[in-house]
């Protein structure tokens, strides 16, 4: 029998499987080439271009088990996680879909096939809404399932009407509910439509059927389609029997890990909101529910490739991580415990989603290292919130500017910040925090305005060029728009003018690689092309320095000859196609879990962010730069291949960071050492690069390095200025190039024995200082020997052993030396041991070093000052003078 959520998934994919659906895996959590999106919140987000018409694949029905999150927009379920039964951040949603192929007909029995059939639910309990005006629906419902016409409840656009926005694809959908009370004989279509609990909806299909224009107006598509989304949790607590989501396998086990670790037993039994202050047993359920929710979510972000950052998906995962912990700290836990609750999401999920194994190492050292940073600052922001909660009167707001501290520097996320104050009963001022994070945003806006180096440019008119800088560096092209600075229509010597041509071979910054320069001729303009960059994602816009001539509109239609600096683009193709190797040998010499987090790729130098959280050692660096250069000496060809992103996904091409990738893809292949999609500029062979060299290496944030490299001709200048450099220090310490370690080795011997005779010639000039000085004593009024004096040591240390030396001399008193040691004037004062209960070192340095402008302290027997006005040394030793008895 199917109950497990594995055989679930399993049983839809391979249902659809068996009715002509191509299985297409889960898409990331990242969307693809979608800006609208922060992250996958449903099973069609993928297929989005198919439905619009704008992408053709070789399938016409899909079906998929999609990874989804829901925590920003108007999907925003963070706040109901684990107070409701079945809110989530993360869920996996089985979908099948037809692209123009089949529509209602076909689609309504096969869901009904599925959920009777295969998984076997009790048709008496199964109910289905359609549109209200959508009749065909309805009599397809009961014509081919025979589900009776009183179990097909008609509902209004707001429950069953679907659109993918304002305008375009749109349409009716059917939903599929199932009972979920004791007494089936008293469901009621009443009950249904009044949302009251007793029914709980496991399946939508959405027809897309019409087209809807800007005026409302909505005409038939040519090729209706299909989009449906089953919810995996929902039906296998259906299946194994509980009302809650959190009860079923998906999840109970994390929540199990959370009662191993705590030592509380989970209850569960009521998701009834109830008073978390003085109801700690609930309290305890909910943060286990949390906790459990959370980690799948944080696990999936991360092997997904999302780091925590103070901003966009990283500052979710920040949250979610953050969220997790403030909750684990009402089970008790004061030691990092997401490690171990990740680890069971990847024993429940990694054999479906094997890239949770593949980044397990990365994942338990992300959280690892940001559940310790965390709870570095949580003492304090709790302490804090606590304090101002105290204040407060009955039905009083919690401050909005104390709530904006914890969040801009304690890392207290807003919805953290109300969580912790639910336990005391009181809320937000959230107009006043509001109005805080306004401020911090309008300094942040004005410090930006004199950095701001994106290029505003006007409404681009132009139809995007045709970019051939892959096969040539240069070629004649024709005017299609001219952008001049603000408030000019026109550009002369000296000035910048920016031009879109209807063609280029001059590469726009993009995926880390900078922009090409070169020059643009007219028959009377010479242009100095300083920047190239991509505008709308399409247009490469060359941002020009006029060399001679005039630029006005009127060079519009006009043909130019477009040459690319070719030295420059050399170069940074050189460490562009190092970068590549580079990444390849990290994950060899450190670890599979090594992802590029980010790169900067120009003439000079490749820089190069990568996921690894402890520095590598000088020996690891070395093995990557030999790696790196045994296949630049290898030659091997650089293919680049255009094909289908599901055919590079399958060949093992890795993505690269930030990187947007179309329908179709480029695929960069250096032999058989890496394989990258990447649509930079590249040498044609691996021996073009001409050498590597390692130039540093330093952290960046938790889990992210950076590593600095260069490439051919700056490599090998390198190699040879440090050979120079080599041969003038052997030179120096008259040896060979070959022998300058082991001169160097003698140099410090050298060194070490000089420092030992200074040494003991310090050990005697102290010890004959110490001896006159010990003839200069003073008395005090009750017969107490003193000696006070300003004395040239050369460190600290001579002037400790010059007073060990005189209280030894002298057998029982005080002894204060001072010494001037550059800007800074150093005190010490002695005690001998048979004094020290009646006279404290540490006091007479504290008093001496008042009266001189300094500060000190110390033991009863020995104590030190220093930073004394060298001018008052005297009335410092007056002062101890003063204070001995």
């Amino acid at each position: 029998m199917i109950k497990t959520g594995a055989e679930i998934r399993e049983a839809f994919l391979k249902f659809f499987e068996s009715k002509g659906h191509r299985i297409v895996s889960s898409s990331s959590l990242i969307p693809h080439n979608d800006p609208t999106l922060l992250f996958s919140n449903a099973g069609m987000n993928q297929f989005k271009d198919l439905f619009l018409g704008a992408e053709k694949r070789d399938y016409t029905r899909a079906t998929t088990a999609q990874k989804c999150l829901r925590i920003s927009g108007k999907h925003n379920d963070l706040e109901n996680v684990g107070v409701t039964a079945r809110h989530h951040t993360f869920f996996e949603m089985m979908g099948n879909f037809s692209f123009g192929d089949y529509f209602k007909k076909e689609v309504i029995p096969f869901a009904w096939e599925f959920i009777t059939e295969v998984i076997k639910l009790d048709k008496a309990r199964l109910w289905v809404t359609v549109f209200e005006e959508d009749d065909e629906a309805a009599d397809l419902w009961h014509n081919l399932t025979g589900i009776p016409k009183e179990r097909i409840v008609r509902l209004g656009a707001k429950d069953n009407f679907w659109a993918m926005g304002d305008t375009g694809p749109c349409g009716p959908c059917s939903e599929i509910h199932y009972y979920l009370g004791d007494n089936p004989e008293k469901q009621t279509a009443e009950d249904l439509k009044r949302d009251d609990g007793s029914f709980l909806e496991i399946w939508n299909l959405v027809f897309m059927q019409f087209n809807r224009a800007s005026d409302g107006t909505m005409t038939p598509l040519p090729k209706p389609s299909v989009d449906t989304g089953m919810g995996l949790e929902r039906v296998a607590s259906i299946l194994q029997g509980y009302k809650a989501n959190y009860d079923c396998d998906l999840l109970r086990d994390i929540i199990t890990t959370c009662e191993e670790l705590s030592g509380f037993k989970y209850d569960g039994s009521s998701y009834e909101e109830r008073d978390l202050k003085t109801d700690l047993a609930y309290a305890r359920d909910v943060a286990m529910r949390v906790i459990a929710d959370h980690s799948r979510a944080i696990a999936f972000l991360i092997a997904d490739g999302v780091q925590p950052s103070s901003d966009g998906r990283g500052y979710v995962l920040r949250r979610l991580i953050r969220r997790a912990v403030r909750h684990g700290r009402v089970l008790g836990f004061k030691e990092p415990f997401l490690i171990k609750t990740t680890a069971t999401v990847i024993k429940l999920m990694g054999h479906h989603f094997p890239e949770l194994i593949e980044q397990k190492d990365l994942i338990y050292r992300l959280v690892l290292a940001e559940e310790k940073k965390f709870q570095e600052t949580l003492e304090s922001g709790l302490a804090i919130l606590q304090k101002e909660v105290e204040k407060l009167k009955s039905g009083e707001l919690f401050s909005g500017e104390t709530a904006f501290l914890l969040h801009d520097t304690y890392g207290f996320p807003l919805d953290l910040t109300e969580d912790a104050l639910k336990a005391y009963g009181c809320h937000v001022d959230l107009p006043a925090f509001e109005r805080a994070m306004a401020k911090q945003k309008n300094r942040s806006r004005e410090d930006r305005k004199s950095q701001d180096l994106v290029f505003q440019a006007t409404t681009i008119t132009a139809q995007a060029g045709k970019f051939v800088g892959y096969e040539t560096l240069e070629c004649n092209a024709k005017v299609t728009q001219v952008i001049f600075d603000e408030g000019r229509s026109d550009a002369n010597e000296g000035e910048t003018v920016s031009l879109l041509f209807d063609a280029t071979p001059f590469y726009a910054e993009s995926g880390g690689q900078v922009g090409d320069q070169g020059v643009i001729k007219f028959q009377n303009i010479s242009l100095q092309v300083i920047d190239t960059q991509k505008i709308q994602g399409k247009h490469h816009l060359h941002i020009c320095k006029v060399v001679s001539g005039k630029v006005t509109n009127d060079i519009l239609g006009q043909s130019a000859f477009l040459q690319v600096e070719i030295k420059r683009r050399q170069q940074i193709m050189a460490n562009h196609s190092a970068t590549h190797l580079l990444q390849a040998a990290l994950r060899k010499v450190l670890g599979t879990h090594v992802k590029q987090s980010g790169s900067k790729v120009d003439d000079k130098v490749l820089r190069f962010d990568y996921s690894h959280f402890e520095q590598p050692t000088q020996e690891q660096l070395y093995q990557v730069q030999q790696l790196v250069n045994e296949e630049i000496r290898r030659n091997e060809e650089v293919t680049k291949t255009v094909m289908s992103l599901a055919e590079a996904q399958k060949t093992g091409a890795m993505a690269f960071f930030g990187e947007k990738y179309g329908n179709e893809v480029r695929v960069v292949t250096m032999g058989d050492f890496s394989k990258e999609l990447c649509g930079g500029t590249h040498v044609n062979r691996t021996g073009d690069i001409g050498m590597f060299l390692v130039s540093s290496d330093s952290g960046v944030s938790a889990g992210v390095r950076r590593i600095e490299c260069m490439a051919g001709e700056a490599a090998l200048n390198k190699v040879l200025a440090e050979r120079v450099e080599r041969a003038e220090l052997s030179s120096k310490l008259k040896g060979e190039p070959d022998q300058l370690s082991e001169k160097v080795e003698q140099l410090f011997e050298h060194c070490k024995d000089l420092e030992k005779e200074v040494g003991t010639l310090k050990s005697k000039l102290a010890s004959n200082a110490a001896n006159e000085l010990g003839d200069e004593v003073k008395v005090s009024p009750s017969g107490l020997k003193v000696v006070a004096s300003t004395v040239d040591a050369p460190d600290v240390e001579t002037l400790r052993s010059m007073v060990d030396r005189i209280r030894l001399k002298i057998g029982s008193g005080v002894v204060a030396l001072a010494t001037n040691q550059g800007s800074n004037t150093m005190l010490v004062v002695g005690v001998t041991s048979d004094l020290v209960k009646t006279v404290s070192a540490g006091t007479l340095v504290k008093e001496a070093a008042k009266v001189a402008d300094g500060k000190g302290g110390g033991r009863p027997d020995f104590a030190q000052a220093g930073g004394l006005n060298s001018d008052k040394i005297t009335l410092a030793f007056n002062k101890i003078m003063e204070l001995v008895p």
